[in-house]
């Protein structure tokens, strides 16, 4: 795509004032029962980009052409990029935690495949998905995930719109869904404590919390106790999460569905959308293949996710210097994906490129951590999911209108087999 569609300021203005309303109104939280709905930004930013979408109501057309909106799908994984070195600088400075965690606090991680052995059969038997189940049933679908999809796949194939429907109902009711298993798991006496604690850390901020919170209202003589556990163990999920999925989930639901059968259906269920088969779904264009290209883009990007960062980040000035360096981290990691002998996806590299610069014994890295934290988390990530809102097609509106209903059943699915799985594998290891 030509750079000047790239970086067409309509597109990255509307991105902005996405952004930034969204982060202005905050985390909602409603009383929903024995729990509470958490609304968190990043949904405001997806729903709104999606209304905004010049696909869906033609009106928007005026000020953001269809050729603008289709430019938006490149910047997803570019945007996204900036996040993963945020993601993977937290891990740097908790190295020691990381080596000092007992075994069941690390491999607890790979109660997570429980989300493909519980969701994937029945997506593909029984609700007759096609490859949307690989991207919704791989993972819990948080924002390290939609990256490894973004990477590989890409948001727009059916791989994409899976895991998007799951981050969708997750954002929504995710947090919910994690404190209503929690507290009903701990009143069943069926496993330690220990373990339920452990198995909250699998989820997002917003789902740990809950999750966390339920188990400590449940059992308030360990509430200290059961708090740490889940703290420590969703340290452990943001330094291991990424690999286990990249490494061992993915290529796992991959196989399982071939196993399933699911390939016989793929191309139907993709040649309804668009014509082509599977095989014959345009690819997008890897960030790493023209530096100079992303290089600008990135730094659009960057200003974007800066911008955003004003309402529940730091100022303007002070967080510059970080957003400088989430630059350069992004950069770095993309020209090693280029010029690695073997290939691992760029947002391996990006992640990996932040955690080496801010390992405690690396040159300079206590003043970059200093740097990084002006910048919110969360905040930076925003931008990415009114990109992906503005980017969906008719193509996009046209699976989720016949598979939506079926990816909400799914992603419960998914929360409750990634939940369980892992509180079993540290139940069996504690």
């Amino acid at each position: 795509m030509p750079l000047s569609k790239l970086l067409d300021w309509r597109l990255h203005l509307l991105v902005v004032v996405i952004s930034l309303l969204s982060e202005w109104i905050g985390i909602l939280k409603i009383p929903l029962g024995p729990g509470t709905l958490l609304l968190l930004p990043l949904f405001y930013a997806f729903v709104l980009g999606v209304l905004l979408n010049p696909h869906l109501f033609s009106g928007t057309r005026r000020f953001l052409p269809e050729s603008v909106s289709q430019a938006a799908t490149p910047l997803i994984l570019i945007s996204i990029m900036p996040f993963i070195a945020r993601f993977g600088s937290t891990i740097g400075p908790a190295i020691e935690q990381l080596v000092s965690a007992g075994p069941a606090l690390i491999l607890q991680e790979l109660g997570n495949l429980g989300t493909m052995l519980v969701a994937l059969p029945v997506a593909v038997l029984v609700l007759k998905m096609g490859r949307e189940a690989i991207g919704a049933t791989y993972s819990i679908a948080r924002e390290p995930n939609i990256a490894i999809i973004s990477d590989k796949y890409g948001l727009k194939g059916p791989e994409g719109v899976g895991v998007m429907g799951v981050y969708v109902v997750g954002t929504m009711f995710g947090t919910l869904w994690f404190a209503l298993m929690a507290g009903y798991l701990a009143s069943l006496g069926w496993f330690d404590p220990r373990a339920l604690a452990m198995a909250c850390g699998v989820g997002s901020g917003s789902m740990v919390a809950a999750c966390s919170g339920a188990l400590a209202g449940a059992m308030p003589d360990l509430a200290d106790d059961l708090l740490a556990f889940a703290g420590a163990s969703n340290l452990l999920t943001y330094a291991t999460g990424l690999y286990v999925s990249l490494f061992i989930a993915l290529p796992v639901a991959e196989w399982l569905y071939r196993r399933l059968g699911g390939h016989r259906r793929a191309a139907g269920t993709v040649g309804a959308m668009s014509g082509n088969d599977a095989a014959g779904l345009p690819q997008e264009e890897r960030p790493e293949t023209n530096l100079g290209k992303t290089a600008a883009v990135l730094a659009m990007a960057c200003i974007v996710g800066w911008l955003a960062n004003t309402i529940n980040g730091a100022s303007l000035i002070a967080a510059l210097p970080g957003m400088v360096i989430l630059y350069v981290m992004t950069l770095i990691g993309l020209v090693i994906t280029r010029a690695a002998p073997f290939y691992l996806p760029g947002v391996a590299w990006v992640s990996l490129v932040s955690i080496v610069m801010t390992l405690p014994f690396f040159p300079g890295s206590g003043w970059i951590v200093d740097q990084l934290a002006a910048v919110n988390f969360l905040a930076i990530v925003t931008p990415v999911l009114a990109y992906a809102g503005l980017a969906l097609s008719r193509r996009e509106f046209g699976m989720f209108r016949r598979t939506g209903w079926k990816l909400i059943i799914i992603s419960l699915l998914v929360f409750t087999g990634t939940y369980v799985g892992s509180a079993v594998v540290a139940q069996v290891l504690l």
